[in-house]
């Protein structure tokens, strides 16, 4: 089966364009459907000397102002949320089997005027789910209970109801996605060595050992509450399917130390796979052609496989 990808290049005048020219010059086993503006891409192809396939299926959506590498404009931005939203409706309505996306500049959006807190919180209100966010590599999986929150805002938005929800999305995405019969997660304290038996924090006393036992009860497979400082020890890992971190630089790090280059963003709990790189616009970059593409050739390798294990399952 050849699946049909969504291909959102993102922020026209970041890095984006350049990476999907060159992620264009090899055959994924897939067939992709662009929205955007096409001249954003043919411009990124001429400045990389590179050929774009003759035959493109595209969704277009020009940009008003002119995209200059390495300057993003704000009159831009809705022509970048449209692509988002009308490659996210092209997937709900089984047009797509897969949507793929570049990076995003969420400053820029919201100097236009647009209230946006990111790719993944726009797709799931569309689809009107709930979604867990993963980052993935070749060396581990790592979800996260909390995103974008300042650290101080991060104990009262762990509750029992709120942890429960992510690891039954996170249990359901590695059977059903990943094609894992018995996932083992393991879930990390909040506080340092988990809490110490509440000399250091009660939260693990009081909400996350207590939702864990509950959850074992129904028949997920967890460990922790963990110490995050030995969690991600290579004897720890052995047969853990993923982690679940409580809060965002409490997991990606270790992540992106271990292999940034090939680490991806995948939304779990929607109805179709998306996946993003795991790096932003990087407007210093843009233009010059030395951006690495790996984690976005990551990133439509990873779709392609979900598409087509979603397909056979």
């Amino acid at each position: 089966m050849r699946p049909r990808l969504a291909l959102v290049p993102g922020e026209p005048s970041g890095i984006g364009p350049e990476l999907v020219v060159r992620a264009l010059q090899r055959d994924w086993g897939a067939d992709f459907v662009l929205y955007g503006d096409p001249r954003v891409l043919h411009a990124a192809a001429a400045r990389l000397g590179l050929p774009l396939p003759t035959q493109l299926h595209w969704v277009e959506l020009p940009c008003p102002a002119a995209a200059v590498a390495g300057r993003p404009d704000p009159a831009n931005a809705a022509s970048v949320v449209a692509a988002l939203t009308q490659a996210g409706r092209a997937c709900l309505d089984e047009a797509c089997d897969g949507l793929v996306t570049g990076p995003v500049h969420k400053a820029v959006i919201n100097q236009a005027g647009i209230a946006f807190t990111g790719t993944t919180g726009l797709l799931a209100e569309q689809a009107g789910c709930d979604v867990v966010m993963m980052l993935a590599n070749p060396a581990m999986r790592v979800a996260l209970q909390t995103v974008h929150l300042p650290l101080r805002a991060v104990p009262e938005a762990i509750t029992a109801d709120a942890l429960a929800r992510t690891l039954r999305i996170l249990d359901a995405a590695l059977r059903t996605q990943f094609g894992i019969p018995q996932p083992v997660i393991a879930v990390l304290g909040l506080n340092p060595h988990a809490g110490e038996d509440g000399h250091l924090g009660r939260e693990e006393l009081e909400v996350i050992a207590p939702t864990l036992e509950a959850l074992r009860r129904a028949g997920l497979h967890l460990r922790g509450p963990l110490p995050a400082d030995t969690a991600f020890l290579p004897e720890k890992l052995r047969g853990v399917d993923a982690v679940l971190a409580m809060y965002h630089d409490q997991g990606l790090p270790v992540l992106k130390h271990a292999d940034f280059a090939h680490a991806v963003n995948i939304t779990l709990g929607l109805p179709y796979p998306r996946v993003a790189v795991d790096h932003g616009t990087a407007l210093d970059l843009a233009g010059t052609g030395q951006a690495d593409p790996s984690s976005l050739f990551a990133a439509i390798a990873t779709c392609a496989q979900l598409a087509r294990r979603r397909h056979t399952a």
